[in-house]
């Protein structure tokens, strides 16, 4: 599952969005996890989904699910440079 579609991209969304509520009200999930959930195959093919991952992070944050953190801290989708964490808004 490499595709990149629109359907895939809901899928993303849907799967931060499940991983959060399966954990405690303030754990961060990463978007590999995301990734790894929609990909569901062995190897590292969810590799390839990364980065729609974060853009469906970005979505989620515009709709006012989640915030993307750095360090612990919320920063804006658009600032955000190397890692980030997926928590639900505080």
């Amino acid at each position: 599952m490499t595709d990149n579609g629109p359907q895939t991209e809901r899928r993303l969304e849907r799967a931060i969005l499940d991983l959060l509520e399966r954990r405690g009200p303030t754990a961060s999930i990463c978007p590999s996890d995301a990734a790894r959930a929609v990909y569901g195959g062995d190897g590292d093919g969810w590799r390839a989904l990364m980065e729609p991952a974060r853009r469906a992070a970005r979505r989620l944050v515009a709709a006012g699910e989640v915030e993307i953190t750095q360090a612990g801290r919320p920063v804006e989708p658009e600032r955000a440079r190397g890692p980030i964490r997926i928590r639900r808004v505080r």
